[in-house]
Parts: structure tokens; C-alpha cells; sequence
């Protein structure tokens, strides 16, 4: 069984940025023409007024002030308020395919590796633009790899669950180096319509290079102590769309084929049972919750990430002990954790034990124990 270790962290991030206000006006623009259209139903009774969403609202909800996107102008526009993408052909990468190789080549640098001494690929994301082929073989062409490559969704928790496998995979001498990637274009899944939620997501993707330990030569190597799982299935974050739906047209363009969610049982449910597995699998490795110097959670919501802290340190976190960066980058699902990972690591001195963890949709939660070499 080799030793493995994390190596490099790369990140891609979209030109274009939406302030909170800028969606907000979009948004309550929306809202007042779908009210003055609607004004005669509204008044007997027949169609609910839609209400205005606001800054200070988005903020206090989620700690969010901007995200990136890969589109702004058609978000942005109140009537469409869904992001332009256009189509491209077979014979050009896919955008999903773009957004990875860009994160994936620096993390390569940081790794000190070149394409040749990369094994495998795996895409592990929230929303695949496509059934097949897989995102993953195609990054795999586009960077000139030898080797395979697949996709895997496992949600918000994508990520965590990808190095897993990763580690798994080199432990057992079945490939020398991974690459492990988080493209997320989390605005084409968001209901820009929907107040409770039109602010959530932003567009980023990640990238992670897992490999064995004896041969890494990077200055940004944490060892990878161990990894744990877990996954309760929970309807309270969902999203129905698929290729199914064109057998059911009744369903087609209902409400559930975008994200949905029920927060409150989601934040009820989650923050407990996160909390709970970091510190077993903290314990199972004969490490205190005290022994952590930096948690890297999960990038979807600030009070539950400042809950989960005060749950396993018995105390609000310091800023440095569990970094946010939603407030820039909003939630970019299985991304989230390893931005911040990638934007928090460099002042860790060697021998510093952090925490990476994800959670989400399923419900599923990740948590790799690392130490900074």
C-alpha cells in the first residue's frame, strides 16, 4: 500500500462577476412587471403576488456578496434571467471540458507534474452537460493523457469522494498520479426566479492532483492521513431534470427540474450529522478536534459552516481555523471546498492537520484528514 498525498490545487474562475446588488435589481425588476402583469388575478385572488428580494436579505441568509459566472448578461436580463451558453460543436471541447483543463493545468504546475505522469481522470461534479461521452475522457484528450478517465456525481460532495477514489486508486498501486477535477457551472441548475434561492450559486471549477507519496516533489504536499463517507438519502435537495423527461411532458419545465430545496430541514439535518462525522473520523485516527488548525468546509452557506464550527471546537472559529471565500464565489458546489483549500494552505507550516470537508445533496458528506508536509 503506497502513501498518498495531495500535491496541487488549481482553480478556474470565470470573467464575469454579479454583485448582490446587480442581481437584486434584475430580480425585483422581474418581480414588478410579473405584478403589474398579473395586477387584475392578484387582486381576486387567483395568482399570489411575487415579493422583492434585497441585499441586506441575501447576505444575512448566506453570507453571499458576489459570484462568478459564466454569463452574466443573460442572468442578468429580467427577461430571460438564464445564462447564454451557446452550443458548440462535437469537434470543439466541451465548456465543462474548458473550465477543467484550465484548473487542472495549475494545479499541475503546483504539482511540479507534467501530463505524463498522469495515470487517470476523474470529473466528479454536481451537473454533467451531457450522459456521454464522459467529461472526463474528454479532459483526458484535451491535456494529451494516457490512461482513463471517468465522471462521477455525488453532488456537493463530489470532490471529497473523488480524492477517495483517487486515493484508493493509488494506494493499491493501480495508477502512479490522479487528476481530480470540480467543474461547476452550478447558474445553468438555478431558478433565477425564485427568491429563496436566485442568489445561491456561482460558476468555478477546481482541480486536485493526487499521487504517491515517494515520488511527489512539490512544495505543496499534504499527506492525505485518511478519508471518510457518508450518505442518508434525503429529498430536502433535489433536482429532478434528465433525459426521462421527455417521456413525461407534464413534467417538462416544472419547477423541480431546476435546484430545489427545503433550507431549513436542510440546515436542521446537515450541520448536526457533518459535525458528528468529522469528529469520529478525527477520533479514528487518534486526533483530537483540538489537534486542527484549519477546517476547509464546505462553501454553501455561513451560518451553517460557523455552526458546524461551534459544534466541533465548543466555540466560534477564529477566520483562519475555517476560511470562507462564498462571500466572493457564492456556492459552487462540489468546488467550494477546495477554493478554499487552494485560496488557505500556503501559511500552514509543516506538520499542520486540516480538515476538507463537503456536504450536500443525497445527503452525502466527505471529510479527508490532511497534513501539511
Amino acid at each position: 500500500m503506497h502513501n498518498v498525498v495531495i500535491s496541487g490545487t488549481g482553480l478556474y474562475t470565470p470573467a464575469n462577476s454579479i454583485s448582490n446588488d446587480e442581481l437584486v435589481a434584475s430580480f425585483n425588476a422581474f418581480v414588478q412587471q410579473f405584478n403589474a402583469d398579473n395586477a387584475e388575478a392578484i387582486a381576486r385572488g387567483e395568482v399570489e403576488a411575487l415579493s422583492e428580494s434585497s441585499t441586506a436579505f441575501i447576505e444575512k441568509a448566506s453570507g453571499i456578496k458576489s459570484r462568478f459566472v459564466i454569463d452574466k448578461a443573460g442572468i442578468l436580463d429580467p427577461q430571460r434571467m438564464v445564462p447564454s451558453i451557446p452550443e458548440r460543436s462535437n469537434e470543439d471541447w466541451g465548456i465543462l471540458c474548458e473550465m477543467a483543463v484550465g484548473a487542472a493545468k495549475e494545479a499541475l504546475q503546483r504539482a511540479g507534474k507534467t501530463v505524463a505522469d498522469i495515470d487517470g481522470v476523474i470529473v466528479a461534479c454536481s451537473n454533467l452537460q451531457r450522459a456521454y461521452p464522459a467529461v472526463a475522457i474528454e479532459v483526458q484528450a484535451a491535456l494529451g493523457i494516457d490512461g482513463w478517465g471517468y465522471d462521477m456525481n455525488v453532488a456537493c460532495s463530489s470532490a471529497t469522494f473523488g480524492i477517495q477514489a483517487a486515493t484508493n486508486a493509488i494506494q493499491t498501486g493501480q495508477a502512479r498520479a490522479i487528476l481530480m477535477v470540480n467543474p461547476e457551472i452550478c447558474t445553468g441548475h438555478l431558478n433565477f426566479r425564485d427568491r429563496d434561492s436566485h442568489f445561491i450559486f456561482g460558476d468555478a471549477a477546481t482541480a486536485v492532483i493526487i499521487e504517491r507519496a515517494d515520488q511527489a516533489t512539490s512544495k505543496h504536499q499534504f499527506d492525505v492521513v485518511g478519508t471518510k463517507l457518508l450518505t442518508q438519502f434525503s429529498n430536502n435537495i433535489r433536482n429532478n431534470f434528465g433525459f426521462l423527461n421527455r417521456a413525461a411532458e407534464e413534467g417538462v419545465g416544472a419547477r423541480d427540474k431546476l435546484f430545489v430545496q427545503e433550507g431549513r430541514k436542510v440546515f436542521k439535518d446537515v450541520c448536526p450529522m457533518v459535525a458528528e462525522l468529522i469528529a469520529e473520523h478525527l477520533a479514528e485516527h487518534q486526533l483530537n478536534v483540538s489537534d486542527v488548525k484549519r477546517f476547509w468546509l464546505h462553501q454553501a452557506n455561513l451560518n451553517m459552516n460557523q455552526l458546524i464550527a461551534r459544534k466541533l471546537l465548543g466555540r466560534d472559529a477564529e477566520p483562519h481555523e475555517a476560511p470562507v471565500i462564498l462571500d466572493t464565489y457564492a456556492n459552487t458546489s462540489s468546488a467550494g471546498s477546495v477554493i478554499a483549500l487552494h485560496k488557505n494552505q500556503d501559511d500552514l507550516p509543516a506538520g499542520s492537520l486540516g480538515v476538507l470537508s463537503s456536504f450536500g445533496a443525497g445527503y452525502s458528506i466527505g471529510s479527508v484528514i490532511l497534513r501539511k508536509r
